[in-house]
């Protein structure tokens, strides 16, 4: 299964963004309203939605200025979440989150709501938060 964000343009440059998506704590102010979110390392944060349980997300890849790529560490279904972040212009960059997962189509059919909507609100939530 795969899933995309829509692409966000952002007021910095790649390789602002590119350090502000390196650094795992500030993906709490990506998060909806209402997540449990806890950096647990450098490298490595869990959260929660609503109604679904606690994921692991982990740095697995890094290409900078122009992707990163989130993994999930531990638990039973492997899925990434990966920011291409592309050059616009020489202060503007544009951002594109892209999830994908390998799972049966029960639950396929039960995540992709909640997940098309998560990182939806990541990619809309970006424009503010990074400065």
């Amino acid at each position: 299964m795969t899933l995309e964000s829509p692409k966000v343009t952002v007021k910095q440059t790649p390789e602002k963004v590119f350090e502000f998506l390196t650094n795992v704590e500030n993906f709490e102010k990506l998060m909806p309203e209402n997540t449990k979110f806890e950096a647990l390392d450098s490298d490595s944060f869990l959260f929660a939605l609503k109604g679904m349980p606690e994921i692991k997300l982990k740095k697995k890849d890094t290409q900078a200025p122009s992707k990163i790529i989130l993994g999930a560490a531990g638990g039973k279904i492997d899925f990434s979440l990966t920011g291409d972040i592309s050059q616009v212009d020489h202060e503007t960059s544009e951002v594109l989150l892209t999830f994908n997962g390998d799972f049966n189509p029960m639950m396929a059919m039960m995540i992709k709501g909640p997940i098309s909507n998560f990182i939806k609100t990541l990619a809309e939530n970006m424009p503010n938060a990074i400065q």
